[in-house]
């Protein structure tokens, strides 16, 4: 599915040892890198969009343990360039094709001090940002090494606004703050976050990635990094004068950074920039800088709707647990139930049967196997072996029932954070998804890790991910990551790596301050930078959902019908209860109809934290879908239809919020109409404070 156009080289390597002339440059349209080293022999680079400064001359280095690394003075041998231009198809995804189009320039350098070791940095630029890589080529001088701290820089020339989350090294789900660069310190925040079940920032002017800028001079500028496997993720540090960031990676339990061996890489450190926001959103920079497929058959990964037991326990309608606790057992030894577990043979059914009344693929369940009363905060490893169910959970049966009804189940696999123990029993946890019919899992990892002092987001467990990752397509089975690394465009590498969670999702609605209506407009330009979210859009029951009264939804009706536009997954969960639904099937008529895989992707209007209107055309089909969203500001937004097929008549459904709708007076209220439209036509959508709009076109 990988088809190159062309690659064509450039003679511009220089002999082994002779000394090359600096600065040495690649671009691309509008955008131009510049390598150079400084009189101290020191390796920087620099990037600008037209004449705008983006990244100023910022340094390149690494420290290892030895004390033999490349942070001093280093010589430069060498350099080529070339060009790529290639399409390749995705197996599924926002776009049909997508073209991967660059200039690369490596850069051969040679420590001037003893032992010589020898370092490439590679730099691909785009015509929306730039790429750059470490890489160690096989050399005497370095088989095993110790990455103890990466220098990168990204000097910026400004104080620029920013939407950015503390750097932790164990999760991403944090609130956005926006604020200038020099305003940035997180310690409040991490603080406070306590509904947050483990939290590790110790500097308070880290940030995490996908780090999301707008500049004063009209810029736009995304850094974050792709194909991150073998290494730890990369956080900033905000030097709050200069606005100068610098890498930060999360260690391991024994304070190193990474452990490697020549030859080998590190991440691609990526700069997405533009004068249009629009442009942020559209680019596929991060997928590009991964590998294709390492799957030689992918037809049986298969995107999906889907509905659960889950929310119900969110909100405390039930519970995962089938007892009170290991110790409330019966006079035979056996657990005495609470009577509000609620993975239950007959509730499982309601699902399953709502799922196949309206054409969904999927019904996952939550707290099916033992093990729940005993989980949480315990850094315990033995909690769960993933195919022993509580007695009132019959696989079989359900399973059957699910196939007679076409409908696929999908697994739950919460390790509690845990990870030696699920590599224990992996290979059977997936044999037994095999056996009952399961072709995807939603994995959990909630807690502190075990290996213990290793973290969610460190060398080891980027790399359990990946393994997970492997191990799941080898049964063919498809996963969706909770609690992991946050996305990196591998995706692409590992299709069957479908989704992950590794931010703040609707979740936090169910049982914390939740999230104002400004978060979802902030997440496209940040979390969903590396790839698709499980979200679990579409919650229609607004208010007075759980027991206190006193938490909300921060949406509208219509704006979490949006969401299943402008936030993308090819696996996307309805996520409210049926007997929700049920009270507004002519809302639910849009979750049902809309597509989870698509051909194209237009991003109509945005600005990051206040709006986003997405249209996308779906897979195989001359259909269209729109989401638009708002902040907590009530919007008029036009929409020109110049991406529907000339010349056709399409049916518009809308699906609206009331004139008198708005997230906190009266969240439910919508209407939908219809109209007949041509790509010539004009909609003009209103949103609702905290509110949405959602449309779809199908062709009269």
């Amino acid at each position: 599915m990988h088809k190159s156009l062309f690659v064509v080289l450039l003679a511009a390597g220089l002999p082994a040892l002779a000394q090359a002339p600096t600065p040495l440059t690649a671009h691309l349209d509008k955008v131009s890198l510049t390598f150079a080293l400084g009189a101290n022999g020191q390796p920087n680079y620099t990037i600008n969009y037209e004449q705008k400064p983006v990244v100023q001359p910022s340094r390149l280095g690494l420290v290892f343990q030895d004390g033999q690394g490349f942070d001093g003075a280093l010589t430069l041998t060498g350099s080529e360039i070339k060009d790529v231009d290639e399409t390749w198809q995705p197996v599924w995804g926002e776009v049909k094709n997508i073209r991967n189009h660059y200039q690369q320039l490596t850069v051969h350098l040679r420590q001037k001090a003893a032992p010589g070791r020898r370092l490439d940095v590679v730099f691909r630029v785009f015509a929306d940002g730039v790429g750059f890589r470490y890489e160690f080529p096989r050399q005497q001088a370095l088989g095993n090494f110790v990455v103890m701290d990466e220098l990168t820089e990204f000097a910026l020339p400004a104080d620029h606004q920013a939407f950015w989350i503390p750097g932790d090294y164990d999760t991403n789900e944090y609130l956005y703050t926006k604020s200038r660069l020099s305003a940035v310190d997180n310690s409040a925040q991490v603080k406070k976050s306590e509904e947050i079940a483990v939290r590790v920032a110790p500097d308070a002017q880290a940030v995490a990635t996908p780090l999301m800028l707008k500049a004063d001079n009209g810029l736009y500028i995304n850094i974050h990094e792709a194909a991150q496997v073998n290494y730890p993720a990369m956080q900033l540090h905000v030097d709050r004068a200069s606005h100068r960031l610098t890498a930060r990676l999360v260690p391991d339990a024994v304070g190193s950074k990474a452990f490697l061996h020549a030859p080998a890489h590190t991440p691609w450190r990526t700069v997405v920039v533009s004068d249009k926001a629009t442009d942020i959103l559209a680019s596929k920079l991060i997928l590009n800088l991964n590998e294709p497929s390492k799957l030689t058959n992918t037809e049986w990964i298969k995107p999906m709707k889907f509905v659960g037991v889950w929310w119900e326990m969110q909100i405390g309608k039930s519970d995962w647990k089938y007892a009170n606790s290991l110790d409330t057992l019966d006079a035979k030894g056996q657990l005495i139930p609470t009577g509000r577990h609620g993975a239950n043979t007959a509730n499982v059914k309601r699902y399953i049967d709502f799922a196949a009344q309206h054409h969904l693929g999927g019904v996952l369940v939550e707290g099916w196997n033992v093990g729940w009363e005993d989980w949480f905060g315990n850094w315990k490893e033995n909690v769960f072996d993933f195919v022993t169910p509580y007695p009132d959970f019959n696989v079989q049966q359900i399973s059957d029932y699910a196939k007679g009804k076409g409908v696929q189940m999908i697994m739950h696999n919460e390790t509690s954070g845990a990870a030696t123990n699920y590599e224990q029993h992996l290979d059977t946890a997936y044999q037994f998804m095999n056996k009952y019919g399961y072709p995807a899992v939603k994995t959990g990892y909630v807690g502190r890790i075990i290996p213990r002092g290793e973290h969610h987001d460190g060398q080891w467990m980027s790399n359990h991910f990946v393994r997970v990752a492997e191990m799941a397509a080898k049964h063919h089975v498809s996963v969706d990551m909770h609690e992991s690394v946050r996305p990196t465009g591998l995706s692409r590498t590992y299709p069957n790596w479908m989704a992950s969670e590794a931010g703040r999702g609707n979740e936090y609605n169910a049982f914390s301050i939740g999230s104002p209506p400004e978060h979802e407009t902030i997440m496209p330009f940040t979390r969903f930078m590396g790839g698709p979210m499980d979200y679990t859009p579409g919650i229609f029951k607004l208010q007075n959902y759980e027991p206190t009264g006193k938490r909300r939804v921060q949406t509208t009706l219509a704006k979490q019908l949006a969401l299943y536009v402008t936030l993308y997954s090819p696996l996307q969960m309805a996520a409210d209860l049926p007997e929700n639904y049920n009270e507004h099937l002519d809302a639910f008529q849009f979750i049902e109809d809309v597509p989870v895989d698509w051909d194209d992707t237009r991003i109509v209007a945005a600005e990051p934290g206040d709006y986003l209107t997405t249209a996308r055309r779906a897979k195989g089909k001359d259909e269209w879908y729109l989401g638009s969203i708002t902040d907590e500001n009530a919007r008029q937004q036009p929409v020109k239809l110049d991406f529907l097929t000339p010349g056709r008549r399409y049916q518009a459904i809308i699906y609206a919020d009331a004139k008198d709708a708005d997230w906190q007076k009266n969240p439910a209220a919508y209407q939908i109409t219809r109209q007949v439209v041509t790509s010539k036509s004009t909609l003009t959508l209103r949103l609702a404070p905290g509110g949405g709009a959602a449309v779809s076109f199908k062709p009269l």
